[in-house]
């Protein structure tokens, strides 16, 4: 983590970082209802309460979202890496 910044970069970096958060809480809260809200329409129907097909690609897509989450929060930083240099190639032309 970078000491070197200032107020303002703090700022710009805490909002982000609580971006990526709320993005994977909310993706997770409309899996969730969403399921819920099916499997329990089902159940009540007189099917089964089990999940259903679609069920288990949208949550290979909440892993791989979960998984960018927390590369992201965790500082693998490839965009900012590539971004920085990128910059210093173009400041030496």
């Amino acid at each position: 983590m970078n000491t070197d910044l200032n107020s303002t970069d703090l700022q710009a970096l805490a909002q982000r970082r609580v971006d990526i958060k709320l993005g994977f809480l909310i993706h997770l809260g409309v899996f969730l209802a969403v399921n819920l809200g099916i499997s329990l329409a089902r159940y009540l129907a007189g099917g089964s309460f089990q999940p259903f097909f679609p069920v288990w690609g949208w949550a290979i897509g909440l892993v791989a979202h979960g998984v960018g989450t927390a590369a992201a929060l965790m500082g693998w930083n490839l965009r900012e890496r590539l971004v920085s240099a990128e910059m210093a190639s173009l400041q030496r032309r």
